[in-house]
């Protein structure tokens, strides 16, 4: 197994592909907060970090997006809240920032390591 394929990093790239899934979810539901009858989706953010830990390959993400349940519909029947999902947008940033610094260290072994062999 190479270097840049161990599974730390492939579980990296998959914790950032979710990320990555779950701001653009997030931001949909933002954009959609005036939508009559929309309903606020999410993404099984654990279940897809679990099943990539189990070794499963499956990267498609789009059995994960579900419906947010438990949240206050308006009369139009949307139930968007901003509040929320502007916290969640401040919380995977934190998670996306907090991959990359890891990676970045990742990468930095790597390169020292390539450093240490030169003459």
């Amino acid at each position: 197994m190479s270097f840049l394929n161990t599974t730390q990093l492939v579980l990296l790239e998959r914790y950032l592909d979710g990320t990555s899934m779950r701001q653009t979810l997030v931001s949909t539901n933002v954009a959609n907060v005036d939508t009559p009858g929309y309903q606020t989706r999410d993404v099984d953010f654990r279940g897809q970090l679990q099943r990539a830990l189990s070794g499963d390959d499956n990267d498609e993400l789009v059995p994960f997006v579900m419906p947010v349940r438990g949240l206050i519909s308006r009369p139009d029947g949307n139930n968007v809240s901003v509040d929320r999902e502007s916290l969640l947008l401040a919380e995977i940033q934190l998670q996306y920032k907090a991959a990359i610094s890891i990676l970045r260290a990742k990468f930095a072994q790597l390169s020292t390591a390539i450093k240490e062999g030169q003459p």
